[in-house]
């Protein structure tokens, strides 16, 4: 059965056909939306989307990349203790929201198969998270990978089911 999931895991890292967009996380597949407009598309990262807004950061995750990106879903936010979000969005925590953001975004595209490669990735706000397996299930810091290489013209989307934060937070 251990192997069985495994082999299931490994199957959904590298992105086998179809289960890209399983699920609410959209129906677009085309690679001619940049990153932003990939994860609008999905309809199931508007806290992730009202962030970056609120970061200032949308036209950076616009800009030409590569960027690999592990997004937090809706629920993954709703995760956080109540308040949270709300606190994060205002404009005097603006740089504390910018440093949790840029902590999601790795330079460079990284499909699942050379995520499963590293033990460790450094972010654009400069500090790295780890890359692990746990029971069976590909994790960055805390945070289980769900969904895999969802291409953006500029860059890959990799979904988590939680919001990383960096350790200095």
């Amino acid at each position: 059965m251990k192997k069985l999931r495994v082999i299931t895991v490994t199957l959904l890292l590298l992105g086998v056909p179809g289960l890209l967009f399983a699920g609410n996380h959209g129906s677009k597949t085309t690679s001619s939306m940049d990153i932003v407009d990939t994860a609008v598309s999905a309809k199931s990262f508007n806290t992730l989307v009202a962030a970056l807004k609120a970061a200032d950061l949308v036209d950076v995750l616009r800009g030409d990349g590569p960027f690999t990106v592990f997004a937090p879903t809706d629920a993954a936010f709703a995760k956080l203790p109540a308040g949270t979000v709300d606190n994060l969005l205002k404009p005097e925590n603006k740089a504390k929201l910018q440093a949790v953001l840029t902590y999601h975004v790795v330079p460079g595209r990284y499909m699942a198969a050379d995520v499963l490669k590293m033990s460790s990735a450094k972010t654009v706000n400069g500090n790295s998270f780890m890359v692990s397996m746990k029971g069976g299930d590909a994790m960055v810091d805390n945070a289980k990978i769900v969904k895999t290489d969802i291409m953006a013209s500029n860059g890959v989307i990799h979904v988590i089911d939680s919001v990383i934060l960096p350790k200095d937070m």
